[in-house]
């Protein structure tokens, strides 16, 4: 029998990729808020009930970060938090929940190169995302069968190109405009096929642990990344930069998860580049230059 999976947050960029590219041997449903409100305890207890999943893909979240956002700011760590417990007290009627913690868990103000696991705890976040994911973490780390796969830098075709780095210099790239880079940094990025790839292992095992930093393990700075995207478009246009000097670093180690799956490899940034450029390519429809944000 296939592993029935739950995917939430049907609309958002991981729900996109995980329903689509996870292996066939799974069986998948998808749910957005309109199939099922995850601020509703009871009609969360019931679907659950009757679901009988195997594994919880928690994707759902409250995002309030994009400048034309409607959303307000002020209630993401009441939405966040109220999304997760009504699936985690339902824990006796599902298998494992996996979700995606952030590394604004650590504290945004206290960030450092490679982050492990144990820096956890450290400091308490100041903001109210990244105290939503700090309070989810505490509570996985007392359970056995809810899994924190913790994101740094994630980047993919669902990914919102209008405000998102990578998949943003890509579309400037593809459609002759310069790319801008206002700020640069130091981000582990992850490519979305390497996530995938990572998350079936976990659908499928039982890890050691409770929290991993899933992130690729090696950074590079925003020039870099957008030098490469100028070479695969084999583009003359120019790189835009309003300030050279790197502004911190956002990277996480990846020794633990590396323990489980020692023979895992990354895909390298031309590989991962070349492909979420080639999709780009072939979806220019998708791309509304005048959307940009960047």
């Amino acid at each position: 029998m296939n592993t029935r999976i739950l995917i939430t947050g049907g609309k958002g960029f991981l729900a996109k990729s995980f329903s689509e590219k996870l292996k066939s041997d799974v069986e998948i449903t998808v749910c957005s808020r309109i199939e099922l409100d995850l601020m509703d305890s009871i009609a969360v207890q019931d679907y659950l009930r009757k679901g009988r999943f195997d594994v919880i893909l928690h994707t759902g979240t409250y995002d309030a970060a994009p400048r034309d956002t409607l959303k307000d700011k002020n209630k993401v760590l009441e939405q966040n938090l109220i999304m997760f417990f009504n699936l985690a007290r339902c824990e006796g009627n599902f298998g494992k929940m996996i979700y995606f913690g952030s590394g604004a868990e650590f504290d945004r103000a206290h960030w450092k190169s490679q982050m492990k696991e144990e820096y956890f705890d450290q400091y308490v976040p100041t903001d109210q995302y990244g105290f939503s994911k700090y309070v989810m973490t505490k509570h996985a780390l007392l359970t056995d069968n809810i899994i924190n796969l913790r994101l740094f830098g994630v980047f993919g075709e669902y990914d919102d190109w209008r405000y998102r780095f990578i998949p943003n210099a890509c579309c400037h790239a593809l459609l002759g405009m310069p790319i801008n880079i206002h700020q640069n940094a130091l981000v582990d990025f992850l490519y979305i096929d390497d996530l995938v790839r990572i998350v079936y292992w976990f659908i499928n095992n039982k890890p050691t642990y409770q929290v991993y930093n899933v992130c690729s393990g090696w950074v590079e700075d925003s020039i870099t990344w957008a030098n490469e995207i100028h070479h695969i478009a084999d583009s003359k246009l120019s790189i835009e930069i309003n300030s050279k000097n790197i502004k911190g670093e956002y990277s996480g180690d990846n020794s633990r998860l590396m323990s489980e799956l020692p023979e895992f490899k990354f895909s390298s940034m031309n590989e991962s580049l070349t492909s979420l450029y080639s999709w780009y390519d072939k979806n220019k429809k998708l791309i509304d230059a005048e959307k940009f944000h960047y």
